[in-house]
């Protein structure tokens, strides 16, 4: 892949024409929140016409929870039966645990300190269950493979792919050959990564993947999903659980407990319906487009902003590799918050997270947009 290119490898221009947002605002906050498409907002009005012509439509609104599942599936070079769909990341990540057995002397878990507050959470919470948690440091924004002391005492570890923070993307593969050398499991939280590039999640080394559909996907809250190594379903009952776990849902005995036979037992309640319609819509549009593609305009993105950074005298947050990170690119600033207030007021839409500002284009942005979006964080910043 190059960071010279000037152009991505589609059409940037019928892209934009699907996205209402790019005729009055700048978004750079992807890490965030997805823009809506056409196709998204049609998916939606699709699902509410369902409901509102049919009343109930539980066979159809299924059957498109499961080609969502599947989407995702594709996404990630996973079987559709290794994929669970959950209401959250916090959701998947706590039937993981739930599922895991922290009462013998395997009981540790490696965390890098660069997890999402959520998903460290849900491992200390399990400390109540015996589990002994242990982190990986973050150093200068990025987190050294050898900073993972995995032993044979360690369970399972918890790597991000991409750091929410700044775009730094790990090493998994090499994280997951050094927890299964030990006997440990692989945790990974790809919700920052799934649809910047191309993901094959036997290629990453994961046991377990999760992510959800609200920043790169296109989607919106309220879904997430989660793949388990079709090899470990069997011997897994998560205790996090409710009826579309089951063999079959609809058998409707409260008396009786059993798993369904592949990763649908990591399914809880009553699917998220209208999420499942955008989450589909939304992937479906990242495969169109192809994840290779993106993944070379994020580089090119990614290039962009810290060079341009750079020269507009800022100060990077993390690695200065493109080829290491996504085009997600944080800036150190004092106020965020305020930052984020007024570059939105000046109609950029970037994301505060603590001490820095977070911008994250798409596939869908320009070397235009990330140059105004430079010029107006370095205007905003000179003013206060």
């Amino acid at each position: 892949m190059t960071t010279l290119s000037q152009r991505p490898r589609y059409d940037l221009e019928e892209i934009r024409r699907r996205i209402p947002l790019l005729a009055s605002a700048i978004p750079m906050n992807n890490c965030s929140q997805a823009p809506q498409t056409d196709a998204t907002r049609a998916a939606a009005e699709r699902y509410l016409d369902s409901w509102n012509t049919r009343g109930m439509d539980w066979d159809g609104w299924i059957a498109e929870v499961n080609e969502a599942r599947a989407a995702f599936a594709r996404l990630v070079g996973a079987d559709v039966n290794e994929i669970a769909v959950c209401g959250s990341v916090s959701h998947a990540t706590s039937a993981v645990a739930s599922a895991l057995d922290f009462s013998s002397p395997r009981k540790g878990v490696v965390a890098s300190e660069a997890e999402f507050p959520t998903v460290g959470q849900v491992w200390l919470a399990q400390e109540a269950r015996g589990a002994v948690v242990r982190w990986a440091p973050v150093r200068n924004g990025t987190i050294a493979v050898d900073d993972y002391r995995i032993d044979g005492t360690t369970a399972l570890v918890s790597a991000c792919h991409g750091y929410y923070l700044n775009g730094f993307v790990q090493d998994t593969a090499e994280i997951g050959a050094r927890a299964h050398d030990a006997g440990a499991l692989l945790f990974v939280d790809a919700y920052q990564t799934v649809g910047t590039r191309a993901i094959d999640v036997k290629g990453l080394g994961a046991d377990f993947l999760v992510a959800g559909n609200l920043k790169f996907l296109m989607g919106v809250a309220g879904i997430a999903f989660l793949y388990v190594r079709g090899e470990l379903i069997e011997r897994l009952r998560p205790t996090l659980t409710g009826w579309f776990g089951r063999v079959n849902p609809f058998a409707f005995d409260a008396t009786h407990l059993d798993w369904a036979a592949n990763a649908r037992r990591f399914d809880s309640g009553t699917p998220p319906l209208i999420n499942a319609y955008i989450a589909r819509a939304g992937m479906d549009l990242i495969r169109e487009i192809g994840p290779e593609l993106i993944g070379e305009w994020h580089q090119a993105l990614a290039a962009r902003l810290i060079a341009g950074g750079r020269a507009r005298g800022l100060v990077l947050h993390g690695t200065d590799d493109p080829r290491k990170k996504t085009a997600s690119t944080a800036f150190l600033v004092e106020d965020s918050h305020g930052v984020e207030s007024a570059m939105r007021a000046r109609g950029v839409i970037a994301s505060a997270r603590g001490p820095v500002i977070r911008l994250a284009p798409h596939f869908y942005s320009t070397f235009a947009d990330v140059d105004q979006t430079l010029d107006t964080l370095a205007a905003v910043l000179a003013e206060r």
